[in-house]
């Protein structure tokens, strides 16, 4: 029987959700974003990327409830859309994510390694496949051991650098465009992406109508506290040159704080980060993977699930296949706008469809209102970023269309 087992609760969903996201922006995306809108720009564009990324986890959670099965937007652009926005949403999901992947593995090794980043990140690749292949609940076991270490790193740094903040790198907005602020905030919504994986997992949720509505936004909270927690004491002992210019902008504050001893456990903080990451975000890969072959817009062979282990080993086989070709190739800047741009794209669509859902009276939020807010955000981020993420974003978008369109033409004349 091709279905997967419900193992996960409020607890262990929101483990997920918080291996998924802490790691990417902390210690990956700080410094780009900051080099594009300076440091007291970085803090605005943190905040917005924050609050699309609140209104897409509550225009997730809600659909997550009502089809709590495998591939999340992929599901719901089908349901509530059409067939083809569904389509979209889970190529972009696949092949951003799949850029994602190949960052975070990247970023693995650069940390271990740099010497021979590479090989570290096929090695990463490898391992953290060989977990998921065990199960999610081995999968969120791993998960929620790699977020309580990183919890603790985070504090050190916090509570190292705090004494030290120079209120003064805080305010200064001068020279501060708001095409700069849209690109910034466009590259740190890499960073929130993660709690999706919490809707991808749907089918391997208990109780997921009451779990998925409760974690999603949960798990958002915590990330977007210890996110501008940090970025205000990165920004304030570091300053915005020196963020904008650091490789490991958490390891800088602990020497600029005076304790340089501590920065390799900063960096091995980091490795653990992305470590849980990487392992989050190859399981929720698989699993739309899963979800489009199941309807064929993917080979059907991906959608077997393993009889012992309940997992779509081959989905996450051929995922890890892909991840280890992109990494041989990847540039991990250029990668996390590319994924950003591409899964931009799925929020709008998961927007959209939560727009189809109608008036809830019960909630006291105006949920439809977020909907439409997250639509149009996810859209003026997506083609504020970068140009060359944009325009290959599209491009690879534009692909997936084609080869959708010219299946259904030969299948129609068939």
């Amino acid at each position: 029987m091709d279905q997967l087992r419900r193992r996960l609760g409020v607890p262990d969903a929101v483990v997920v959700g918080l291996g998924s996201m802490l790691g990417a922006g902390v210690f990956v995306v700080f410094a780009p974003a900051a080099a594009a809108a300076g440091g007291a720009g970085l803090l605005l564009a943190l905040a917005l990327a924050g609050f699309i990324a609140w209104c897409n986890a509550t225009s997730s959670a809600r659909l997550a409830a009502r089809y709590p099965e495998s591939g999340g937007t992929y599901v719901y652009g089908r349901e509530r859309l059409h067939p083809f926005a569904g389509f979209l949403a889970g190529w972009g999901f696949v092949v951003g994510k799949t850029a994602s992947c190949a960052a975070m593995a990247l970023t693995i090794g650069a940390y271990l390694w740099p010497g021979h980043a590479r090989l570290v990140a096929v090695a990463a690749v490898v391992a953290v496949t060989a977990v998921n292949l065990r199960g999610i609940g081995k999968t969120a076991a791993a998960t929620r051991a790699l977020v309580g270490l990183v919890l603790v790193v985070l504090a050190l740094v916090a509570v190292t650098g705090a004494p030290h903040v120079a209120v003064d790198r805080l305010d200064d907005l001068a020279g501060t465009g708001a095409r700069a602020v849209l690109t910034a905030a466009g590259l740190l919504f890499f960073a929130f992406a993660g709690y999706a994986r919490i809707a991808t997992l749907g089918e391997e949720v208990r109780d997921p109508e009451r779990t998925i509505p409760r974690a999603v936004p949960l798990a958002l909270g915590v990330v977007l506290a210890i996110y501008l927690a940090l970025a205000v004491v990165a920004l304030g002992v570091l300053g915005e040159e020196r963020l904008a210019a650091s490789a490991a902008p958490l390891a800088d504050v602990v020497t600029a704080a005076g304790l340089p001893g501590l920065a390799w456990v900063v960096r091995a903080g980091a490795t653990v980060a992305v470590t849980g990451v990487l392992l989050s975000l190859l399981a929720g890969v698989g699993r739309t993977t899963l979800a489009m072959a199941r309807r064929r817009d993917l080979p059907g062979a991906l959608a077997a699930v393993h009889p012992r282990y309940q997992v779509p080993h081959r989905a996450e086989l051929a995922v890890a296949a892909v991840v280890i070709v992109v990494v041989a190739l990847a540039d991990v800047r250029g990668a996390i706008g590319f994924s950003s741009c591409t899964v931009l794209v799925y929020y709008a669509i998961a927007n959209a469809s939560a727009l189809t859902l109608g008036r809830e009276p019960a909630r006291k939020l105006p949920v439809q209102l977020l909907a439409a807010a997250g639509l149009v955000g996810c859209v003026v981020l997506a083609v504020n970023l970068p140009w060359a993420s944009v325009l290959t974003g599209f491009g690879v978008l534009a692909l997936g269309a084609a080869g959708y369109a010219i299946r259904h033409t030969v299948a129609s004349r068939r």
